[in-house]
């Protein structure tokens, strides 16, 4: 089957049932390839889950070689806005046909991403109809506080992860997400990684894996 975006897929190794899947969205001017990484090691771990790490759905508007899921070369929130929803249904059609094509729901539906792709995976959580399994999200912010506030429409709970030397993504974006999540009532949990910046470390890898495991069905 060919999916609304292009998507590196990693299945379980061969005699595993297909029980869970990880949807992992890359960051701006990244791709599919360089976020699947995560999965040489947590595969590893989630023997029955199948993992899609999709490009966007846009050429990056500042690195032709990589992808985005919104614009960011204009300093305009409410453009970026209308971008990252147009982002959002992307996404929630490609989910769609990975649930259509491998007869999954959401409770066995993990969303992950790093940087921009973290921002677009709270957003499709949590305006969802349905409650996926878990968030889990590095290194990013929420897009705009008063427009999710207004359209959230389930309660998927969220682990976020952030280094403390991101000059990218400054971590006060952390504590910012976290207080915004608690006022909306959604379960949070967040990790601080020390002498980290704007990449997933090693630490960072394992913690967002345990934290999979715990949620999912192994």
């Amino acid at each position: 089957m060919k999916f609304i975006l292009n998507t590196k897929i990693i299945y379980p190794d061969d005699g595993n049932e297909i029980k869970n899947a990880v949807i992992l969205l890359h960051g701006y001017g990244g791709d599919g390839n360089d976020i699947s990484a995560l999965t040489l090691n947590w595969k590893r771990f989630l023997p029955n889950t199948i993992f899609f790490c999709p490009d966007g759905h846009e050429i990056c508007s500042v690195n032709p070689s990589g992808f985005q899921w919104f614009d960011l070369s204009k300093d305009d929130e409410k453009y970026i806005l209308e971008e990252s929803i147009k982002a959002e249904n992307k996404i929630k059609s490609f989910i769609g046909e990975i649930k259509n094509q491998f007869k999954l729901d959401n409770s066995k539906i993990c969303i992950s991403g790093f940087s921009q792709g973290c921002m677009m995976s709270i957003n499709v959580g949590l305006t969802s109809e349905e409650q996926y399994n878990c968030i889990l999200g590095y290194s990013g912010k929420i897009i705009n506080q008063q427009d999710l506030a207004q359209r959230i429409k389930s309660k998927t709970k969220i682990f976020l992860i952030h280094g403390d030397m991101d000059t990218v993504v400054p971590s006060n974006h952390l504590l910012e997400a976290k207080d915004f999540l608690m006022r909306q009532k959604i379960n949070v949990d967040i990790k601080l990684i020390k002498n980290c910046d704007h990449h997933i470390s090693v630490e960072s890898s394992s913690v967002g894996l345990n934290y999979i495991k715990k949620n999912l069905t192994i």
